[in-house]
Protein backbone atom coordinates (compact mmCIF):
# COMPACT_ATOMS: atom_id res chain seq x y z
CA UNK A 1 0.00 0.00 0.00
CA UNK A 2 1.28 3.79 -1.07
CA UNK A 3 1.59 6.04 1.28
CA UNK A 4 -0.45 8.16 -0.41
CA UNK A 5 -3.66 5.93 0.59
CA UNK A 6 -3.12 7.20 3.86
CA UNK A 7 -4.12 10.71 3.26
CA UNK A 8 -7.07 12.29 2.00
CA UNK A 9 -9.82 11.14 4.60
CA UNK A 10 -11.80 13.49 6.98
CA UNK A 11 -9.41 16.16 8.89
CA UNK A 12 -12.30 15.34 12.03
CA UNK A 13 -13.95 12.55 11.18
CA UNK A 14 -16.94 12.68 13.46
CA UNK A 15 -17.81 16.57 12.01
CA UNK A 16 -16.80 15.82 8.76
CA UNK A 17 -19.20 13.02 8.62
CA UNK A 18 -21.89 14.13 10.13
CA UNK A 19 -21.82 17.15 7.32
CA UNK A 20 -21.63 14.55 4.60
CA UNK A 21 -23.86 12.80 5.60
CA UNK A 22 -25.92 15.57 5.68
CA UNK A 23 -25.13 16.28 2.79
CA UNK A 24 -25.97 13.30 1.05
CA UNK A 25 -29.64 12.56 2.92
CA UNK A 26 -30.98 16.56 1.59
CA UNK A 27 -30.02 14.88 -1.83
CA UNK A 28 -31.63 11.98 -1.42
CA UNK A 29 -34.84 13.12 0.30
CA UNK A 30 -35.12 16.24 -2.46
CA UNK A 31 -34.19 14.29 -5.89
CA UNK A 32 -32.66 17.26 -8.34
CA UNK A 33 -31.11 19.38 -5.16
CA UNK A 34 -27.21 19.89 -6.00
CA UNK A 35 -25.52 19.28 -2.56
CA UNK A 36 -21.81 20.58 -1.83
CA UNK A 37 -19.89 17.89 0.22
CA UNK A 38 -16.28 18.86 1.18
CA UNK A 39 -13.61 16.81 3.22
CA UNK A 40 -12.08 14.33 1.22
CA UNK A 41 -9.30 14.38 -1.06
CA UNK A 42 -9.33 11.32 -2.55
CA UNK A 43 -6.58 10.13 -5.99
CA UNK A 44 -7.63 10.43 -9.17
CA UNK A 45 -10.03 9.95 -11.21
CA UNK A 46 -12.24 9.91 -7.76
CA UNK A 47 -13.74 13.31 -7.62
CA UNK A 48 -14.10 15.19 -3.86
CA UNK A 49 -17.67 14.14 -3.48
CA UNK A 50 -17.46 10.10 -4.95
CA UNK A 51 -14.72 10.52 -2.07
CA UNK A 52 -16.93 12.06 0.74
CA UNK A 53 -19.89 9.77 -0.77
CA UNK A 54 -17.07 6.46 0.05
CA UNK A 55 -16.08 7.78 3.22
CA UNK A 56 -19.64 8.36 4.72
CA UNK A 57 -21.39 5.39 3.31
CA UNK A 58 -19.01 2.38 3.24
CA UNK A 59 -17.25 0.44 5.85
CA UNK A 60 -15.82 -3.02 5.74
CA UNK A 61 -19.26 -4.41 6.08
CA UNK A 62 -20.60 -2.63 2.46
CA UNK A 63 -19.05 -4.43 -0.70
CA UNK A 64 -18.00 -2.03 -3.62
CA UNK A 65 -17.23 -2.16 -7.10
CA UNK A 66 -15.11 -0.22 -9.09
CA UNK A 67 -15.78 0.44 -12.89
CA UNK A 68 -12.94 -0.03 -15.17
CA UNK A 69 -12.79 3.58 -15.12
CA UNK A 70 -11.95 4.07 -11.30
CA UNK A 71 -10.35 1.26 -11.20
CA UNK A 72 -6.67 2.43 -10.02
CA UNK A 73 -4.54 0.76 -7.49
CA UNK A 74 -4.90 4.01 -5.97
CA UNK A 75 -8.13 4.31 -5.61
CA UNK A 76 -8.30 0.94 -4.30
CA UNK A 77 -5.44 1.78 -1.75
CA UNK A 78 -7.69 4.61 -0.67
CA UNK A 79 -10.95 2.78 -0.31
CA UNK A 80 -9.22 -0.14 1.56
CA UNK A 81 -7.36 1.87 3.95
CA UNK A 82 -9.81 4.86 4.75
CA UNK A 83 -12.77 2.69 4.93
CA UNK A 84 -12.27 -1.23 4.60
CA UNK A 85 -14.53 -2.40 2.21
CA UNK A 86 -14.43 -4.95 0.36
CA UNK A 87 -14.11 -5.17 -3.77
CA UNK A 88 -17.07 -7.28 -5.50
CA UNK A 89 -18.26 -8.01 -8.31
CA UNK A 90 -21.40 -6.27 -9.74
CA UNK A 91 -24.03 -8.66 -8.46
CA UNK A 92 -22.45 -8.45 -5.11
CA UNK A 93 -21.80 -4.79 -4.76
CA UNK A 94 -24.20 -2.65 -2.53
CA UNK A 95 -22.58 0.40 -3.55
CA UNK A 96 -20.42 1.20 -7.17
CA UNK A 97 -18.67 3.91 -8.77
CA UNK A 98 -17.71 4.62 -11.98
CA UNK A 99 -18.58 6.97 -15.21
CA UNK A 100 -22.10 6.21 -16.75
CA UNK A 101 -21.18 3.90 -19.45
CA UNK A 102 -18.83 2.50 -17.44
CA UNK A 103 -20.79 0.31 -14.90
CA UNK A 104 -22.86 -3.04 -16.19
CA UNK A 105 -26.25 -1.72 -15.08
CA UNK A 106 -27.87 -4.89 -15.31
CA UNK A 107 -25.43 -6.87 -13.69
CA UNK A 108 -26.57 -5.07 -10.23
CA UNK A 109 -28.93 -6.20 -7.48
CA UNK A 110 -32.34 -4.64 -8.07
CA UNK A 111 -33.76 -6.29 -4.57
CA UNK A 112 -36.96 -8.41 -4.43
CA UNK A 113 -40.11 -7.33 -3.58
CA UNK A 114 -39.87 -9.07 -0.12
CA UNK A 115 -36.53 -6.96 0.52
CA UNK A 116 -36.30 -4.05 -1.89
CA UNK A 117 -33.38 -2.54 0.41
CA UNK A 118 -31.18 -5.42 -1.24
CA UNK A 119 -30.32 -3.05 -4.20
CA UNK A 120 -26.85 -1.70 -5.65
CA UNK A 121 -26.34 2.18 -4.72
CA UNK A 122 -24.41 3.39 -7.76
CA UNK A 123 -22.06 6.96 -7.33
CA UNK A 124 -22.16 7.87 -11.19
CA UNK A 125 -19.18 10.42 -11.56
CA UNK A 126 -20.04 12.90 -14.60
CA UNK A 127 -18.81 15.76 -16.28
CA UNK A 128 -21.15 18.28 -15.43
CA UNK A 129 -23.71 18.17 -12.81
CA UNK A 130 -26.54 20.74 -13.21
CA UNK A 131 -29.84 21.94 -13.45
CA UNK A 132 -30.88 21.87 -16.21
CA UNK A 133 -32.28 18.97 -18.45
CA UNK A 134 -34.29 16.08 -17.65
CA UNK A 135 -37.53 17.12 -15.42
CA UNK A 136 -38.03 14.90 -11.87
CA UNK A 137 -41.32 14.50 -10.18
CA UNK A 138 -42.00 12.33 -7.46
CA UNK A 139 -41.72 12.02 -3.22
CA UNK A 140 -39.42 15.35 -2.02
CA UNK A 141 -39.88 17.35 -4.84
CA UNK A 142 -42.16 20.42 -4.81
CA UNK A 143 -44.08 20.27 -8.12
CA UNK A 144 -40.87 19.22 -10.57
CA UNK A 145 -37.37 19.68 -11.08
CA UNK A 146 -34.47 19.17 -13.20
CA UNK A 147 -31.31 17.42 -12.97
CA UNK A 148 -28.58 17.44 -16.49
CA UNK A 149 -28.73 13.02 -15.93
CA UNK A 150 -27.77 10.84 -18.54
CA UNK A 151 -29.94 8.36 -20.93
CA UNK A 152 -33.45 9.00 -19.32
CA UNK A 153 -34.95 5.71 -20.97
CA UNK A 154 -32.67 3.54 -18.67
CA UNK A 155 -33.74 5.74 -15.93
CA UNK A 156 -37.33 6.10 -16.29
CA UNK A 157 -36.72 2.28 -16.65
CA UNK A 158 -35.44 2.07 -13.53
CA UNK A 159 -38.53 3.96 -11.68
CA UNK A 160 -40.78 1.16 -13.37
CA UNK A 161 -39.59 -1.41 -11.08
CA UNK A 162 -40.37 0.09 -7.84
CA UNK A 163 -40.05 -0.93 -5.66
CA UNK A 164 -37.34 -2.91 -6.69
CA UNK A 165 -34.52 -0.55 -8.48
CA UNK A 166 -31.21 1.32 -7.86
CA UNK A 167 -30.39 4.26 -6.49
CA UNK A 168 -28.50 6.81 -8.15
CA UNK A 169 -25.76 9.45 -6.58
CA UNK A 170 -24.53 11.30 -9.33
CA UNK A 171 -21.12 13.60 -8.75
CA UNK A 172 -18.94 16.22 -10.36
CA UNK A 173 -16.67 17.42 -8.38
CA UNK A 174 -17.24 18.44 -4.85
CA UNK A 175 -21.36 18.48 -5.88
CA UNK A 176 -23.58 15.56 -5.67
CA UNK A 177 -27.45 14.92 -6.44
CA UNK A 178 -29.30 11.76 -5.81
CA UNK A 179 -31.82 9.80 -8.07
CA UNK A 180 -33.79 7.41 -5.75
CA UNK A 181 -35.94 4.74 -7.45
CA UNK A 182 -39.15 6.23 -6.72
CA UNK A 183 -38.84 9.87 -9.05
CA UNK A 184 -40.33 9.89 -12.27
CA UNK A 185 -38.23 11.28 -15.13
CA UNK A 186 -40.75 13.39 -17.23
Amino acid sequence: MRADALAGGFIDPPIDASRAFRGIMTAMARPGTISTVTGALPPTPLGVAAGVAVLTLCDPDTPIFLGSSHDTQDVRDWITFQTGAPFVSPAQAVFAIGMWGDLPLDEFSLGTSEYPDRSATLIIELPELRNTGLTLKGPGILGAAKLSLPDAQTLHRNHGLYPRGLDFLFTCADRLAALPRTTRIG
